[in-house]
């Protein structure tokens, strides 16, 4: 026999056809042969010690194998086995080798075990079932055709796009309307249908639409940012039929179509006041779509999911997504990012850089080269921007703290003569806010030249005057004055000291008269 094994080892290691026929045995036509049979059969080295020659005869020559006492593989059992996630034809054939080694019987080899298997399923039309597997896919679709809402307030139509979630194995569905077709309410539709199904599946199939997919070649895949948050919170992956195959997601398409009559069409002469009204309709009208039975088998798109699909599916998250609007911002000198109506800050640090800015319903957070660097909570409307002390550089977070019970706060802190300064520089103008920035002075005073000599010299310009001034008590400082202690006066005694003249000097006259 022709040692397959050999050429394909020698082959793999790119050895001529000359030279592995010398080593083998065969011919350099044989040797060519079973290369390019092997290559076509996708086999590569190294082949496991399982496959013998006549094995891989068998693989590459099937009309040369010889099926006399092999046994029959269970189709039934490797069809129902099938529908289980992640179990695939090469998984049960390597089973079923292990069975048959384990009853010492001759097992069909791969090629032969799916060709088989395939030509059972055939003839049971149940191909389906190994392409879709349950909670596998969710294929996604906005609807060609539209409904329409009434605003109330304008009186005037509102055109509703619906949105359609199906999952392929069991032809469950979810519809609903939407006032546009914008990343936001794509996002959002995905949410409630995850709701909906009570789980997420591994993969979600949509069309190449700009507001979930943002470049899609043999090459490259860009996804949408939000989209793709929303699918790694999921736990989910995003795979986007090809451009222009809509093959690729065909169960979407039908039932697309099957809820444009049954759904949209049905709704079509009602008005509708209101989206919650609409999708309330939508509902009714869904679950009798869902539960209607199916035209050539038993059951209905429910029974289904709930027999065979529902328990497949990945569990929710405790919480649902919050869909996020992400943009780009570079920072100017106030610090600030903008979120709607309100403006927040991020560290001053970041001035001059681009951020990314990621805005959900409840939060606004800024994230740079990935890193968040600020996060607040939103608000709906805020008059004056919203910042963070610790956002601030250090002159910005004192003047901000500037008040009359911080000045005063600060003086009791130092003394009581600093006290008194600080109520005279507040009092000495109509509004308190006027006198700020003398205090603000006092306390630069103070980092100068230390509390101790501060205390000391407001005490002294004290004893000059009730209502000194930051002059007064800078120039104290300035010249040590604060440092200088009063000398005691000295009472003088008339008439004990030098010459003194009498009372009758004064009168004109002396002291004989």
């Amino acid at each position: 026999m022709v040692n397959y094994r050999e050429i394909i080892r020698l082959k793999s290691q790119d050895y001529s056809n000359t030279r592995v026929a010398t080593s083998t045995g065969s011919s350099r036509n044989t040797v060519a042969e079973v290369w390019q049979l092997t290559q076509d059969k996708d086999l590569k080295w190294p082949i496991p010690d399982e496959l013998t020659n006549p094995d891989l005869q068998a693989i590459l020559y099937l009309d040369r194998a010889c099926t006399n006492g092999r046994k029959l593989p269970d189709f039934e059992t490797i069809h129902n086995e099938l529908a289980k996630p992640s179990v695939t034809l090469s998984l049960l054939w390597a089973e079923y080798c292990e069975q048959c080694r384990n009853e010492q019987v001759i097992p069909y080899q791969h090629s032969q075990f799916n060709d088989k298997y395939h030509a059972y399923a055939a003839s049971k039309k149940a191909t389906l079932r190994i392409k879709r597997k349950p909670g596998e896919l969710t294929e996604v679709d906005w609807a060609g055709k539209t409904l329409t809402v009434i605003d109330e307030a304008m009186g005037e139509p509102v055109t509703a796009y619906v949105f359609v979630a199906c999952l392929p194995c069991s032809l469950y569905s979810y519809a609903e309307a939407f006032p546009d077709m914008k990343s936001p309410h794509w996002i959002e539709a995905h949410v409630h249908a995850y709701r909906y199904f009570n789980g997420v599946t591994r993969i979600v199939v949509p069309d190449n639409l700009k507001t979930g997919v943002i470049k899609n070649t043999r090459t490259e895949l860009i996804l949408n940012r939000s989209y793709y948050e929303m699918a790694e919170y999921y736990g989910t992956a995003i795979i986007p039929a090809r451009p222009y195959s809509p093959k690729d997601k065909p169960n979407a398409e039908g039932t697309v179509g099957v809820i444009s009559t049954w759904i949209i069409a049905a709704l079509r002469n009602r008005q509708f006041f209101s989206f919650i009204e609409l999708n309330a309709a939508i509902q009714e009208k869904l679950t009798e779509f869902n539960k209607k039975p199916f035209q050539k088998k038993k059951g209905s798109r429910f029974s289904a999911f709930e027999e065979e699909e529902k328990s497949f599916l990945m569990p929710l998250p405790a919480a649902p997504y919050e869909t996020a609007v992400w943009s780009t911002a570079t920072i100017q000198p106030d610090y600030l990012i903008t979120a709607g109506n309100c403006k927040y800050s991020v560290p001053y640090e970041f001035i001059g850089k681009k951020v990314d800015v990621r805005v959900t319903e409840k939060c606004v957070e800024a994230f740079y080269h990935n890193n968040r660097i600020a996060s607040h909570i939103r608000v709906a409307y805020a008059k004056d921007p919203i910042y963070l002390p610790e956002h601030m550089p250090e002159n910005h977070r004192k003047y901000l703290s500037y008040n009359t019970e911080s000045f005063l706060e600060w003086g009791e802190s130092i003394g009581a003569s600093t006290v008194s300064a600080i109520k005279t520089f507040l009092s000495a103008h109509k509004v308190e806010q006027q006198g700020y920035k003398t205090c603000a002075s006092l306390m630069k005073l103070a980092d100068r030249y230390s509390t101790e000599r501060l205390e000391a010299a407001c005490n002294r310009a004290l004893s000059y005057t009730p209502n000194p001034s930051l002059k007064n008590i800078s120039t104290i400082l300035k010249n040590g004055q604060d440092k200088a202690q009063a000398k005691p006066a000295v009472a003088k005694t008339s008439g004990q000291y030098g010459i003194t003249r009498g009372a009758s000097y004064f009168k004109g006259g002396s002291d004989n008269d």
